[in-house]
């Protein structure tokens, strides 16, 4: 929504219909990122701005855009915001980078000069409303800048928009909680109902049994069907036993088929099996389907992990990834940390095709199988953690790194090098002092003003250890 004052349209010829152009400009700009607006047009009395935030309502926005294109009153600005009750992003935007002083003053018409200097007004009541959505409880932020011609202003909308919608995924999610906590784990476990709080959505307990069940009901074609996509996605490694792939293979279809049954978005899983052979080869065949679900965007974090699955949703969701992670060791002669999990990887993510190897032992774990071996892409990356403090809230620690080559353990699992602003040694230090779980999530790119905006908008405070 634009916001104007009425009293002004008779008293300056063109001035409404110039801010509306201006409006315009927004509307297509935003438009451009995200197709799905709802423009409330220029909002300039009481009854619009109800009017307003009634249409808000039913469109069920995550988000409002306020363009202030002149001089308005805060009444006409409060109630649409207070009857949409989400977060505002105030956009303070000038039509250029500086009024033309000397054509300016060289007007002969007085009323011409104030209706010209009101169309470059925007930044005169953005104070006024800041003060009153303060004292009304309104969740606001800013962006400054040109209309135009201005890449880091709308950039930086840009990724408001990216955060409202993560923040819209993430509140329609279907989290699948297959199986049971690592026991004895005791940094991975959370209350749910906070995760509820936080986030929205749905988490969904499941049973193995279930999918157990299903695995009996694939049939001998969908499982040479599924091998055949293993081996055009994967790089199966010669030692991997053709019966490995098929049992593999036959519970991936099944995973498939759990996912679609309850329509989930992430899934956070483990099970030992012990004393059930039918569980027992459904978990210890699990890899390459979780895979090839978490590329697809549902991912799958191991050990239980729903902190995590969340962190690692809301990176994918960022469409930056969301790989399974955690220290491994350090390298301090290449002041590097080398991070990497057993289970499942982000294919999409990977550097070069990620390998199938055979692993004879699950360390830790019951049973053995196929396993993915794979490096995050070299390049710029973020790190995500999913904290929960002792107050009972959440956190969001980010952190900025780069992916870098080198040599990394041909053990059957994801592995990668990661290079830090503040050093190896620092990092560790200054991430840990936050009491995150020892899992994060990893994707590609930096993203962490991303995430800070996401935080913001859900009203999760973010620890972003590179400032």
């Amino acid at each position: 929504m634009g916001i104007g004052l009425d009293a002004y349209w008779d008293q300056f010829e063109g001035l409404e219909q110039r801010l509306q152009t201006y409006l315009n400009i927004v509307s297509k700009k935003i438009a451009a990122v995200h197709n799905n607006i709802v423009n409330a047009g220029l909002v300039d009395t009481v009854d619009k701005a109800f009017a307003a935030g009634s249409l808000f309502r039913r469109e069920e926005v995550d988000l409002i855009f306020l363009h202030v294109t002149t001089y308005a009153l805060s009444a006409t600005v409060l109630p649409a915001v207070q009857k949409a009750k989400v977060p505002v992003i105030i956009l303070n935007l000038s039509p250029g980078a500086h009024i033309d002083y000397k054509a300016f003053n060289e007007m002969n018409d007085r009323r011409k000069m104030t209706g010209e200097w009101l169309a470059w007004c925007a930044a005169c009541p953005v104070p006024e409303i800041a003060n009153v959505f303060k004292r009304t409880g309104i969740r606001f932020h800013q962006v400054t800048g040109m209309l135009e011609d201005d890449a880091a202003c709308w950039q930086e909308i840009t990724e408001w928009v990216e955060a409202a919608k993560v923040a819209h995924t993430m509140s329609y999610n279907r989290l699948g909680c297959l199986g049971h906590y690592y026991n004895g784990m005791l940094d991975i476990y959370t209350d749910l109902t906070l995760q509820y709080a936080a986030f929205g959505g749905h988490i969904e307990l499941l049973e193995v049994d279930e999918l157990s069940a299903l695995r009996e009901k694939v049939s001998d074609q969908e499982i040479a069907n599924r091998v055949t996509v293993f081996r055009d996605i994967f790089d199966v490694q010669p030692d991997c036993p053709q019966a490995e792939l098929e049992r593999a293979a036959k519970t991936s279809v099944a995973l498939d088929q759990l996912v679609e049954r309850y329509r989930l978005g992430a899934i956070a899983y483990y099970y030992k099996g012990t004393g059930n052979e039918a569980n027992e080869d459904t978990m210890s065949s699990i890899i390459l389907g979780n895979s090839l679900l978490t590329a697809k965007g549902v991912p799958v974090a191991g050990e239980y992990e729903v902190k995590n699955a969340q962190a690692m949703k809301i990176m994918d969701s960022f469409g930056a990834g969301g790989s399974f992670t955690e220290y491994y060791a350090m390298d301090f002669k290449d002041d590097v940390v080398l991070m990497g999990h057993d289970g499942p990887g982000h294919l999409a993510i990977a550097e070069g095709k990620t390998k199938v190897r055979p692993l004879v032992v699950y360390h830790g774990k019951v049973g053995k199988g196929l396993s993915v071996e794979m490096s995050v892409k070299h390049g710029p990356v973020t790190l995500l953690s999913v904290v929960e403090n002792r107050n009972g809230g959440l956190l969001l620690l980010v952190a900025e790194a780069e992916s870098v080559a080198g040599p990394v353990l041909q053990i059957g699992n994801t592995n990668s090098r990661y290079r830090f602003p503040m050093g190896a040694r620092n990092f560790v230090n200054s991430w840990n002092q936050h009491g995150p779980a020892h899992h994060c999530a990893i994707g590609v790119g930096h993203i962490a003003s991303k995430v800070e905006k996401l935080g913001s908008l859900i009203n999760i405070d973010v620890v972003n250890i590179n400032n």
